[in-house]
């Protein structure tokens, strides 16, 4: 069961687009010809992605839930940027994009994870490949699940705000299943849940490697974060580039 508008309304502050990601995303500009292409999928609220249209580049933002979506758009103002956002799953990506026509798709905060099986992020890596130009990439941003793979039940890090908490808790029912259940923890000590055992796929870096290299990728750099700083197996989370 989600709850997802308990988390609407809190998005921007557990999520907030940092001068780290920024810089980041100023530095993969410049790889590319202007206007570069973005395709940014799980886009939630749409704050990075109004920015990256900001510098004159082509943005399109894919999100599943309604009312993150219903937000991003709501925020899309200036009807001269090439902005655009679309309910679509990865599943229909590649039926209703341009093919070849994307310099770097983006994936970030866990949201990978909600393509629940390895079928379906196979068909990810496959299809992200069909809509990248020649010398495109996919950056992913989540957390190190092989720091949870030998637990049974794992408590993630929270994420704290001034005005809410939002804790996790990961459930490995199988070794193809997991549920993840997340609450939002109120100032005033109200729970809302957000996630209530959520089918998620907790994928970890050597499966990454493999089913990107299955779709014809060659190239995976791992950092621990958007400052490229080094990952290790003790990092708690990474910033993954394919081409």
């Amino acid at each position: 069961m989600e709850t997802i508008q308990n988390l609407v309304e809190y998005y921007d502050e557990l999520y907030p687009v940092t001068k780290d990601q920024y810089d980041f995303y100023a530095y993969l500009m410049e790889q590319y010809a202007k206007p570069v292409k973005f395709l940014n999928i799980g886009c939630g609220t749409g704050v990075m992605e109004n920015y990256l249209a900001k510098q004159m580049t082509d943005v399109t933002g894919l999100e599943t839930i309604k009312e993150l979506l219903e937000s991003a758009t709501r925020k899309h103002r200036n009807q001269l940027m090439a902005l655009r956002f679309f309910k679509m799953s990865t599943i229909e990506m590649v039926r209703f994009l341009g093919k070849n026509f994307y310099n770097v798709i983006s994936c970030l905060n866990d949201r990978i994870i909600f393509i629940h099986d390895r079928t379906l992020l196979r068909k990810f890596f496959f299809d992200c490949k069909q809509l990248l130009a020649d010398d495109g990439m996919i950056v992913l941003q989540l957390a190190n699940y092989n720091l949870y793979k030998s637990k049974t039940v794992s408590v993630l890090p929270e994420i704290k705000t001034t005005r809410v908490t939002l804790t996790s808790k990961l459930e490995y029912v199988s070794e193809e299943e997991s549920l993840l259940s997340r609450n939002i923890k109120t100032g005033s000590g109200k729970v809302l849940p957000v996630y209530q055992k959520t089918s998620v796929y907790p994928i970890t870096p050597s499966e990454i490697e493999e089913y990107a290299k299955e779709s014809g990728f060659t190239s995976i750099e791992y950092f621990a974060d958007f400052k490229r700083n080094p990952f290790t197996e003790k990092s708690p989370s990474m910033v993954v580039i394919i081409k």
